[in-house]
């Protein structure tokens, strides 16, 4: 399957490969902010595919693109272009879109994965810099193929009841909890992030059955969360510079008193401050916080189409690679930038 819509990136590819072109030369772009050299940069890396360091700092060499629109799923926010992943967590998504179709889930609306190249994004995440997260959303995908303009504006909507840490049984059904077992039963799934509710929700429905411990411990509470849930992958074979995350606890379903402290008042008060003090901003991350691979990976070629970067059943992954086009050779003047302040950038997020 090809891709039906190009993204609106013209500005931004813009920005990204003039940056680009001088990372070696230039020391300012030593001290730009890593978000702003990876969140403009339109295509990935044509490489193999190689994951450099930790889910909330590196970057990924080699990304495809998820298919806009496929059997069992549409991509959602195509503005923001973060639909690029390692080919294993594009697999990954695409298998669960199948079975879960299977199961009774009528398609998946995938949110954000990663960015082109990775790294830090120009807002929301802090995770999902190297091509191993995915967001799925917890609404259902309708029977029609959404319109570009639907898939920007369009609002996921929370499966908790109002004003409560409580899933709302007009809204949350069994097909909800069979998406999750589902995704947390693939074997290379690390963990999935999602409301403390949920995970109530998802002990209400299989906690009794200890034979479920397996894949119900990859299920962890963490904040926000509650209009989609969150895969993450465990590092691929391919890449040893990949950082894996602790692992989840060996035994056990989570369904304890480590889920109960989410429902007391301690994680949602806020620490108290001393009276005058004002928050230190937040410092930028640079290149120079990442690993040193990421330099390279923003300096390697692009392919020479986003379709042929798109994984798909005709997916080549020898032709993608042949097809690189020196970063160089592809840069406009940087004149032509207007239009830039026009593209649509997106709220800011709970942080995971």
């Amino acid at each position: 399957m090809r891709a039906r819509f190009k993204p609106a990136l013209t500005g931004l590819a813009v920005v990204g490969l003039a940056l680009m072109c001088g990372l070696g030369s230039t020391p300012a772009l030593a001290e730009e902010p890593a978000k702003q050299l990876f969140g403009n940069t339109p295509l990935p890396a044509a490489t193999e595919a190689r994951v450099h360091g930790f889910y909330s700092s590196g970057c990924i060499a080699g990304a495809v693109a998820m298919p806009i629109d496929g059997p069992n799923w549409q991509a959602m926010r195509l503005e923001r272009n973060r639909r690029w992943g390692h080919p294993d967590l594009i697999a990954l998504v695409q298998r669960l879109s199948r079975e879960a179709a299977a199961d009774g889930w009528p398609g998946l609306l995938v949110g954000d994965i990663s960015q082109p190249r990775g790294g830090p994004m120009l807002s929301g995440h802090a995770s999902h810099q190297v091509g191993l997260d995915a967001d799925i959303w917890l609404t259902k995908m309708p029977n029609r193929r959404l319109t570009q303009s639907e898939r920007a504006n369009t609002s996921a909507v929370s499966v908790l009841k109002q004003g409560t840490l409580h899933v709302d049984p007009a809204i949350w059904t069994a097909e909800h909890a069979k998406l999750l077992r589902r995704a947390a039963s693939y074997g290379a799934v690390e963990r999935l992030f999602v409301h403390p509710g949920i995970k109530r929700a998802m002990c209400d429905a299989y906690g009794a059955d200890r034979g479920n411990d397996r894949w119900m411990i990859k299920i962890r509470p963490y904040y926000g969360h509650h209009y989609h849930f969150h895969i993450r992958m465990k590092c691929p074979a391919d890449s040893p510079n990949c950082r894996p995350q602790d692992p989840v606890p060996a035994s056990g379903n989570g369904c304890d008193a480590s889920l109960d402290w989410w429902f007391t008042s301690e994680p949602w008060t806020p620490k108290p401050q001393a009276p005058g003090t004002k928050p230190r901003p937040r410092r930028e991350k640079t290149l120079a916080d990442l690993p040193n691979a990421c330099r390279g990976v923003l300096r390697a070629p692009r392919p020479a189409s986003e379709s042929l970067a798109t994984y798909s059943a005709s997916f080549d992954q020898v032709a993608m690679i042949a097809s690189a086009v020196p970063i160089a050779d592809a840069a406009p003047a940087r004149a032509a930038l207007p239009g830039l302040a026009r593209l649509p950038i997106p709220a800011d997020r709970p942080r995971q």
